[in-house]
C-alpha cells in the first residue's frame, strides 16, 4: 500500500476501532474485515492510543449509521447509499443490499486505491476519488433516485463553511433521502484536541462542534430532524463492560451529558 497524507491516513483510527471492537469477547458491531486488515497490513494500532472504551464508541457509532442506512434500503430497494470519507470501511458489505441498490465510498484518491487493494471487490465497484469540498464527483451519482448518506468521522476535517456546502449539495443533487453522521458538541471537539486518542489526527480538525440537533435544519431547510442518536440510551449499552456500563447510563439520564460523548444525527430531506 503507497504512503497516504496525514488527512488519508486518519483512517486508521476509526479502522483500527472497529478492529479492536471485533477482538473483544462481547463485540458490539463485529467488523471481522476490519480486524482482517489490521492484521494483515501489520498496522500497528497502539500508536493511536486507542482504549478499549474508545474503540466500543468507534464501533457503536457505526453500528447505529449501519441501522439507518439499513433501514432506509430496506423501505426504498432502489436507492443510492452514499458513504462520505468512507476510509477502509466495508459497510457495504455489512449490509444487505437489494439488488436495486447502488452504494457509493467516497474518499481521497489515496484511499481508494487502498481500498482496491485491500478490501474485496465486492466492496470497492463504486468507489469514487475525489475531496468533497468540490462538487464534480457528484456527476457520477444518480439525480433521479432517493438517497440514504452516511459520514463516521467525516465531519471533523471540515469547517462549518464547508460542511454547509457539502450537505447543500447533497440536499440539491438527490430528490430526497436521509443523512446521518457522528456529531461533536463543542466539548468533544475540545476532548478530541486534548485526549491521546485524537494525537493522530491533531493539526487536521477543523469543525468547531455543536450541541443543538436542530442548528443542521437552520443550514438548509429541506433537512429536518429524525432523530438525535445518542448513544447512551441505545440498547448495546447492555452489553458493555461493567463499569463503562455503569457510567454510560448514568450519563444516559442527561441529554446534555450524553450529547459530550457519542452522538449520531440523523436527518430526512
Amino acid at each position: 500500500m503507497k504512503t497516504l497524507t496525514p488527512l488519508e491516513a486518519s483512517l486508521w483510527l476509526t479502522l483500527c476501532g472497529r478492529a479492536l471492537d471485533n477482538r473483544s469477547p462481547r463485540p458490539i458491531l463485529g467488523d471481522a474485515m476490519a480486524d482482517r486488515i489490521v492484521r494483515e497490513t501489520g498496522y500497528d494500532h497502539r500508536e493511536l492510543h486507542l482504549t478499549p472504551s474508545a474503540a466500543l464508541n468507534i464501533a457503536h457509532r457505526a453500528k447505529k449509521l449501519d441501522e439507518v442506512a439499513g433501514r432506509f434500503l430496506a423501505a426504498h430497494p432502489g436507492a443510492v447509499g452514499l458513504d462520505l470519507g468512507a476510509g477502509l470501511d466495508s459497510r457495504a458489505l455489512r449490509l444487505t443490499l437489494p439488488p436495486t441498490a447502488d452504494w457509493y465510498d467516497v474518499d481521497l484518491p489515496g484511499v481508494i486505491a487502498a481500498r482496491r487493494e485491500l478490501l474485496p471487490e465486492a466492496a470497492t465497484h463504486h468507489d469514487i476519488a475525489a475531496d468533497l469540498t468540490t462538487s464534480a464527483w457528484l456527476d457520477a451519482l444518480p439525480r433521479d433516485r432517493p438517497a440514504v448518506i452516511v459520514a463516521d468521522g467525516l465531519i471533523a476535517f471540515l469547517s462549518e463553511r464547508e460542511l454547509i456546502a457539502l450537505l447543500d449539495r447533497l440536499v440539491g443533487h438527490f430528490p430526497g433521502g436521509e443523512i446521518a453522521f457522528n456529531g461533536y458538541s463543542p466539548f468533544a471537539v475540545w476532548a478530541q484536541r486534548h485526549h491521546p486518542v485524537g494525537r493522530s489526527i491533531a493539526g487536521l480538525t477543523k469543525f468547531p462542534g455543536f450541541d443543538d440537533p436542530h442548528v443542521p435544519e437552520h443550514w438548509n431547510p429541506r433537512l429536518g430532524l429524525v432523530k438525535e442518536i445518542l448513544c447512551t440510551r441505545e440498547p448495546e449499552v447492555a452489553d458493555f463492560p461493567p463499569v463503562l456500563r455503569l457510567v454510560t447510563r448514568l450519563a444516559a439520564h442527561s441529554a446534555a451529558l450524553s450529547r459530550k460523548g457519542n452522538v449520531v444525527l440523523h436527518y430526512r430531506f
